[in-house]
């Protein structure tokens, strides 16, 4: 078997190739959206390299592969895409994260401020996840504004900040503290 290499030099001009062989300009829409999920998948990486949490760390897995074929949905042009792409995210998908956040929010006091990013490494990480979520969840609003895309992606994304947002104040209460924003 020949080995493969990385650069095929067919984007050295500002084109690239949607899955399906359409080629855009590297501004377009698509790829914000989709690079923004693949910068939260890294992020997300990185937020499990930290963790002691082993069923975190597994969920965080399972995050992980969702996030991965979101990307590759968002990646293919809609006259390339699957009937078996519709089911990408599931309500089973979007069930398991609002069951593990419940879980994490049982466990924590009462939010009655607002809090700043950080606490500890761990939280800090989670909060990153959380803001670049937010992006990746407006760019694909922008995609929607043009193309079709599920509405469950849009669900996906939404609750999936919010789970980071738990998962940052959980972490801060178990290696740190949780930092307040205070007016002065």
């Amino acid at each position: 078997m020949e080995k493969s290499t990385i650069y095929t030099k067919t984007g050295d001009k500002g084109k690239t190739s949607l899955v399906g062989g359409k080629r855009v300009d590297k501004t377009h829409i698509r790829l914000d959206a989709y690079g923004t999920v693949d910068e939260l998948n890294s992020f997300v990486g990185l937020l499990v390299c930290g963790l002691m949490d082993t069923e975190l760390k597994d969920f965080l897995l399972y995050v992980q592969n969702k996030l991965f074929v979101v990307g590759s949905y968002l990646a293919t042009e809609a006259e390339a895409q699957s009937e078996k792409s519709a089911v990408i995210i599931t309500e089973k998908d979007i069930e398991a994260l609002e069951t593990m956040m419940d879980k994490i929010d049982a466990e924590l006091p009462k939010l009655t401020r607002f809090i700043l990013p950080g606490g500890s490494e761990s939280a800090a990480r989670a909060h990153i996840c959380r803001t670049v979520c937010r992006r990746a969840e407006r760019n694909v609003y922008r995609v929607a504004d043009e193309y079709p895309i599920h509405e469950m992606i849009l669900i996906f994304l939404n609750r999936l900040s919010d789970f980071f947002f738990l998962t940052a104040r959980i972490e801060s209460q178990k290696t740190g503290k949780e930092m307040y924003w205070e007016q002065k």
